[in-house]
């Protein structure tokens, strides 16, 4: 539970992007507080991606507000600002060099660029490694990244986004390649990391509920570029709800801290 003298992590009100004369983004509100974990569920074309470039200082808003610990987006430095913030993407994963080895790639969250090619010294290997040990994965650190799997690279690009102790942690899509079997060691560490009282505010963003874990508090559910609800996850993740973001009928279901989502089969003919 928050704080309520706290200062919010991330304050998002009545945020607008427009491009092109299109509402990308239209009266969308969220607010994250200290120790809440987030997920951020919706279809394609919902303006997940959108709100992600928004947060990175990469999409300026054309109305509303975007706070990051008390500071503007428009009236602070965004680079300054981005240091409270960690993002895990597959954008950033397909610009590591292959032959890169994992404590390199930890080392360059340092500054957020791409590929190390200043001298490593044995303090920062250290450093490096006790950064991988925090992701379970302290035995990568001298694996290149070309012969790392999906998951492996999830948890260096963690580790990476970790080195500069963030406020608030967003994984995009962290599954996406992921085998079942991967997938589910993956979201049992993720599980792990949200017990955990040091750390950050994560922010998981899927299309799909069953990557869903115990430790995670709140969702916001975006349907066209707003909020379709915003709250604890007990509120918001529901059937009538999820029906209204995905546009199709649909029962959700829930056992033992996980969910499934039954989707009724379009009648034939319609795409």
């Amino acid at each position: 539970m928050h704080l309520g003298h706290q200062i919010p992590i991330l304050n998002i009100q009545n945020l607008r992007v427009v491009r092109e004369g299109t509402n990308i983004l239209s009266k969308l509100s969220w607010t994250v507080h200290p120790g809440e974990h987030w997920v951020i569920l919706g279809p394609n074309g919902s303006g997940k991606s959108s709100l992600l470039s928004v947060l990175g200082g990469y999409l300026a808003p054309t109305a509303g507000e975007c706070d990051v610990l008390g500071e503007r987006f428009g009236e602070s430095d965004w680079r300054d600002i981005r240091t409270h913030l960690g993002i895990v993407s597959s954008a950033i994963a397909a610009m590591v060099p292959p032959e890169e080895p994992a404590a390199w790639t930890v080392l360059t969250g340092r500054n957020g660029g791409i590929g190390l090619w200043a001298h490593v010294s044995r303090a920062e290997m250290e450093e490096a490694r006790l950064w991988l040990s925090k992701v379970e994965a302290e035995h990568l650190a001298e694996r290149p990244w070309q012969v790392l799997s999906m998951g492996e690279r999830q948890r260096v690009l963690i580790a990476r986004a970790l080195i500069r102790s963030p406020r608030l942690l967003v994984l995009d899509e962290p599954c996406a390649g992921l085998d079942p079997v991967a997938r589910e060691g993956f979201l049992a560490f993720i599980q792990r990391l949200l017990a955990r009282k040091a750390a950050p505010s994560v922010v998981l963003v899927t299309h799909h509920v069953e990557e869903i874990v115990p430790g995670f508090s709140h969702a916001l559910l975006l349907r066209r570029g707003t909020n379709a609800a915003c709250g604890p996850i007990r509120e918001t993740l529901r059937s009538s709800v999820l029906e209204r973001v995905f546009e199709s009928p649909l029962k959700l279901s829930s056992r033992a801290g996980r969910y499934r989502l039954e989707v009724t089969p379009p009648k034939r003919g319609v795409l």
